[in-house]
């Protein structure tokens, strides 16, 4: 497999795991250190990328299809909106920096949308903690391989 199709699968990993369908970027980052697959500088910087741009979906499905939110098919439920929303309101704009967590996170990207948060500090916050998360995992790898 080339490099270019090896990080393209960790992006789409990344990103498809930062909306609200399920998957898991660290085990695909993880299996790619384990494996001596590309620059773990390379590939951290892959992952973050994918995840924020999938947060990023996330906001703009919030920020544009609010009105929505009573239907069926809209991708957060009444109990993980009162969750996210109540993170935000506890935190405020700091709760972006958590939206790395399982089960809070990905509905508190939505909920940044709608309550419109400006995108500029929403990269940013979104990514600063997801960068610290794929860090702290690469970091961690590193030192237990080293064993």
């Amino acid at each position: 497999m080339t490099e270019t199709a090896v990080l393209a699968g960790l992006f789409a990993s990344a990103f498809l795991s930062a909306t609200l369908l399920p998957g898991s970027s660290e085990a695909a980052l993880l299996a790619l250190l384990a494996t001596g697959t590309g620059d773990a500088a390379t590939l951290v910087a892959v992952a973050t990328a994918g995840n924020v741009l999938g947060s990023l979906a996330n906001w703009a499905l919030g920020r544009f299809l609010a009105h929505f939110r009573d239907r069926r098919w809209f991708p957060v439920d009444a109990r993980a909106y009162e969750r996210a929303a109540a993170w935000y309101g506890r935190f405020g704009l700091w709760s972006l920096l958590f939206s790395w967590l399982p089960v809070v996170g990905d509905p508190l990207t939505v909920v940044a949308g709608m309550l419109r948060v400006d995108w500029r500090w929403f990269l940013v916050l979104v990514t600063l903690g997801k960068a610290g998360r794929y860090l702290f995992l690469a970091a961690a790898f590193a030192g237990w391989s080293a064993r």
